[in-house]
């Protein structure tokens, strides 16, 4: 950040008096700007023994496999924003069971929260973001071709899970770049 959102005057970057993290100050009108994490919101969509998955068709990680998700707008509650994002990205009528994984990204500054949901019907397709939208049993998920350490983290949770029929909420930190090297998580 350069200029001042509030007035376009430039900003500094250091430290606020009574604050430990720099951030950027307009000493013109004394705004000073935070930035905080950005939330990444979506869903497991299932299908009796089958998850959906989106073919991306938008960078980062174009033409990977993915979970619907994408970040949460203003004035949305994280339910409205899951529901929203699998709408836009597979067009999937779903009612969300409730939180499965919350995972935190610092090095990129997000959060992902993933719910598990239940599909209502198969009247599903590729949205304007998504080259392709199916279903996959565990033994044929693409595994080599997910977009994000995320999305892999809440599938395999959620297989082992399902075995053993109950569904805690998982919680992690991936602290790194995916296996692409790619800033794609």
């Amino acid at each position: 950040m350069k200029y001042c959102s509030e007035c376009g005057s430039p900003v500094e970057h250091r430290v606020p008096d009574g604050d430990n993290l720099p951030r950027h100050i307009c000493d013109s009108c004394n705004t000073i700007h935070y930035q905080n994490p950005k939330l990444v919101v979506g869903c497991l969509p299932v299908w009796e023994q089958q998850v959906l998955l989106c073919k991306r068709a938008i960078e980062p990680c174009y033409g990977l496999w993915t979970l619907p998700a994408g970040f949460m707008e203003n004035q949305e509650s994280l339910e409205e924003a899951a529901l929203r994002e699998s709408r836009e990205e597979a067009n999937a009528n779903l009612e969300i069971e409730g939180i499965y994984s919350v995972i935190s990204l610092p090095h990129i500054n997000q959060v992902y929260v993933l719910y598990r949901a239940r599909l209502l019907d198969l009247d599903f397709y590729a949205g304007a973001e998504s080259l392709d939208v199916q279903l996959f049993s565990e033994d044929d998920i693409p595994w080599q071709q997910l977009a994000f350490k995320t999305i892999e983290n809440t599938l395999r949770h959620f297989f082992a899970d399902r075995k053993q029929g109950i569904f805690p909420v998982h919680n992690g930190v991936i602290s790194k770049r995916n296996r692409l090297g790619q800033e794609c998580d």
